[in-house]
């Protein structure tokens, strides 16, 4: 057994973590989520995708600048534990391993479940056995295909990538002109005009609803050991990536809000994509293009697991975390820390579950799983943006404070939205509860090695 991961993967694959992972399944079903919080109102809904889009571009150009100093195992662990000490970077990875990726992961894997229980007919997609089934088949197929062959699994993100893009594009391109010439997209922006002062949609709330179709586009820091050249292609990766699902998710949405008034849309919640393709395509069509959708959310969930698999190795080689000489362990035969992706796994099952509960509202209640932990991060993101400003002192003044100032405000936008999230105080204490479980594990003297590296110019980014 070795300790080190390999330089394995190229730019494509970096560009296709950001695009990829981000690109999933929040976009199909987060549309009628963010309609409903706006009241139906379309201008309104298109700002809340503007504005979640402002934090992701943002912060990515943050994080580029990070990717191109600062490079160990795992970039978000990297960062925080140069910026505030082993401490705090051991508890972001902590809280990224325990509460972030790992139900985000079975999330995913429920809902391409859910979508392929769309495409066969079921009378009760979203919470039926089979649905759950398939959910965990998906997920234990996907932990195996980058535990055995992560090759395949990078060659996997990058066609799953160029294959979601087709749908995606295909809506927003004859969506929106079928839209101009039937007059549903006029209707539906002479409403939103109309009732923009009265419609009490909730702005922030429909912002996080966008920031988690928008989450994900950090993953590929989890991999910047791995990537060749990194301080060259990461950077690279995360601002491209995040200017590609900007500009996609904005002619997406649009396109299926030129097929069905805002009202429809709503109506018909998960349902309404099917509905709008088979208005566009015709039922044969609409039946490929929910395949392309399932294959999108697929490869969603091989991004995240990619990324659950590292987090548990990136604290293990700092002699952090339970069990970290086996779980820092790497596999000389696949190139894959093979303890870190069984611990993942067990995560993701028991999130899984967590997820059964609460759709089930087995707690009493339903507990925001899908949203809350992005508002959490996004909290810690603040920190590190401020670290930013105070450090870089070599950056010009729109890098070193326009940019983060930016990225900053975006993120409160999203905190804001999140704190009024009825599930918020429960998420909390489970939180604290973990973190604290978390700091059982954690310890003083490490094994870490040095991660700063200083250069000259930065402003050739």
């Amino acid at each position: 057994m070795e300790r080190k991961l390999e330089k394995k993967y190229g730019l494509p694959t970096a560009i296709a973590m950001v695009v990829g992972v981000v690109i999933g399944s929040g976009v199909f079903f987060k549309a009628d989520d963010v309609l409903t919080l706006t009241n139906g109102n379309l201008i309104l809904a298109l700002l809340a995708w503007g504005l979640g889009a402002f934090s992701m571009i943002f912060g990515s150009l943050v994080f580029a600048e990070f990717a191109q100093r600062i490079e160990k195992s795992n970039g978000i662990v990297d960062y925080s534990e140069m910026a505030y000490g082993k401490r705090f970077g051991y508890l972001v990875g902590w809280f990224k391993g325990v509460l972030y990726y790992t139900p985000l992961s079975a999330i995913l894997a429920w809902v391409a479940a859910l979508y392929t229980m769309i495409l066969t007919g079921s009378d009760n997609p979203s919470n039926s056995p089979m649905t759950w089934g398939l959910a965990l088949i998906y997920l234990t197929v996907i932990y195996l295909i980058n535990c055995l062959a992560p090759l395949l699994a990078g060659k996997f993100q990058v066609g799953s990538t160029v294959i979601k893009l087709i749908p995606l594009s295909l809506v927003a391109i004859i969506g929106t002109i079928s839209g101009l010439l039937n007059h549903v997209t006029f209707d539906n922006f002479s409403s939103a005009v109309s009732t923009i002062g009265t419609s009490g949609g909730t702005l922030a709330n429909a912002v996080v609803a966008t920031a988690f179709a928008y989450e994900g586009w950090i993953a590929a820091v989890t991999i910047n050991s791995e990537i060749k050249d990194s301080k060259k292609n990461l950077p690279k990766a995360l601002v491209w990536g995040s200017f590609i699902v900007f500009v996609v998710y904005v002619m997406y949405f649009l396109g299926i809000a030129s097929v069905l008034p805002t009202s429809a849309i709503i109506a018909q919640g998960d349902g309404a994509i099917a509905t709008a393709t088979t208005q566009l395509f015709g039922s044969v069509a609409s039946t490929i293009l929910t395949v392309f959708v399932i294959i999108s959310c697929l490869g969603t969930l091989n991004g995240l697991v990619l990324s659950c698999i590292r987090i548990p190795y990136s604290l293990a080689i700092r002699n952090q975390g339970p069990f970290p000489k086996k779980i820092a362990l790497v596999n000389p035969r696949t190139g894959i820390p093979t303890y870190s992706a069984f611990f993942a796994a067990a995560l993701s099952l028991l999130y899984t579950a967590l997820w059964y509960a609460s759709i089930n509202e087995t707690f009493g209640r339903y507990i925001g799983l899908d949203e809350i932990p992005i508002v959490m991060i996004y909290g810690l993101y603040i920190f590190l943006y401020i670290w930013y400003i105070r450090t870089f002192d070599d950056l010009s003044f729109g890098k070193r404070y326009v940019v983060p100032i930016c990225a900053i405000l975006g993120a409160l936008v999203i905190v804001y939205g999140g704190i009024t999230n009825p599930s918020i105080g429960l998420y909390l204490i489970v939180s604290l509860a973990a973190v604290g479980l978390g700091m059982l594990f954690y310890r003083e003297e490490t094994t870490s090695q040095p991660l700063f590296n200083e250069r000259e110019h930065s402003d050739d980014l």
